[in-house]
């Protein structure tokens, strides 16, 4: 129809060109999911670095539930100061490990910033492991209203009188849905008994409730490591984040003296570390521990994203990469820009 065919002026790798100034212009996003220790990071750096060359540049968005803790440097592999200087990075370590930072201001934050780095014609890449945010971020969550702190409180105190397996089996036995909780999930069953004691109703009665996705246009990009490699890379990390100091990032946390069901207090290693210097295990103990932890965390995340992350690239990173996974990711860009124009 008259009026109405207007064409966009793209950059040289087909995305809505940068400096255009007008709403219609705005990049799509890039989410870039995968496992601890798979080469997320390294991938976005590249990512960007493409995107630069074509003069519109990038804002890399944490998606790490545990990076968002100022004082977890070290121990959630944060990227280094050197990085950030040459891509701008948000949503790094901007909570203390004594907030319980929830998903839902997460949400809300990286809504912000990649919608301001959108209009400034950047493109945002959003860079975690944590399913529950980046689905938060693609998906809306469920409307459930505030729940008191004294339910918490109950919930984790009948938890730990019952016992993990009798309490999810009186959670299932109120919630049927809650049955495919793993009963060693204290997080989410406690969530599930925290909804149903404060407003009568499931947790998947609020979920099938969840608000439609927001409308921020993006490539779904999966990094997926072959196994034996992820779990080279996983032992690797721990070595690494010894030799910078993480002992000594750990002693720190323990001084906090935080309660042991505050969300920072579960990042990988920080247990076994604490252990360690309360003498309780040796450093060959703690290291074992926080290896093996982290190779089954990196297991579970796999088979999260691979069930329910709709991934429109999977990346295998081989021996060029990540230079080798610029060009998909590229092509995802520009579909999703497609996509968004219409």
């Amino acid at each position: 129809m008259p009026g109405q065919a207007r064409s966009r002026r793209r950059d040289d790798n087909g995305l809505p060109a940068a400096g255009g100034g007008a709403a219609a212009a705005a990049p799509p996003a890039a989410v870039i999911a995968g496992p601890t220790a798979g080469g997320k990071s390294a991938l976005a750096l590249a990512l960007a670095g493409a995107l630069a060359e074509d003069g519109r540049g990038a804002t890399i968005i944490n998606a790490d539930s545990m990076q968002v803790y100022r004082e977890l440097a070290i121990l959630t592999a944060r990227p280094p100061p050197a990085d950030c200087a040459r891509v701008p990075h948000r949503l790094y370590g901007v909570a203390s490990a004594a907030d319980a930072f929830s998903a839902g201001r997460w949400s809300a934050r990286a809504h912000a910033e990649a919608n301001a780095a959108r209009a400034a014609g950047r493109t945002p890449l959003i860079v975690g492991g944590s399913g529950l945010y980046i689905e938060a971020l693609l998906s809306g969550l469920a409307p459930v209203p505030p729940i008191p702190e004294a339910i918490r409180r109950r919930a984790g105190a009948l938890r730990a009188a019952l016992g993990a397996r009798a309490f999810h089996a009186a959670l299932a036995a109120r919630d049927p849905a809650a049955r495919r909780l793993r009963p060693g999930d204290a997080r989410r069953t406690e969530r599930a008994w925290e909804v149903l004691e404060a407003t009568g109703r499931p947790l998947s009665w609020w979920q099938a409730r969840a608000p439609a996705a927001p409308p921020l246009p993006a490539a779904r990009i999966l990094v997926a490591p072959a196994r034996e490699a992820l779990y080279r890379a996983c032992d690797a990390r721990f070595d690494a984040m010894m030799a910078r100091g993480a002992l000594e990032e750990a002693r720190a946390l323990r001084a906090m003296r935080l309660a042991p069901d505050m969300p920072a207090m579960k990042a990988l290693g920080v247990a076994p570390l604490i252990a360690l210097l309360d003498g309780a295990i040796d450093r060959e103990t703690a290291a074992a521990r926080t290896k093996q932890a982290t190779r089954n965390y990196a297991k579970r995340q796999m088979t999260w994203f691979r069930g329910r992350y709709q991934a429109d690239v999977v990346v295998a990173p081989d021996d060029a990469f990540p230079a080798s996974a610029v060009a998909p990711c590229l092509r995802a860009l520009r579909a999703a820009a497609g996509t968004d124009a219409h």
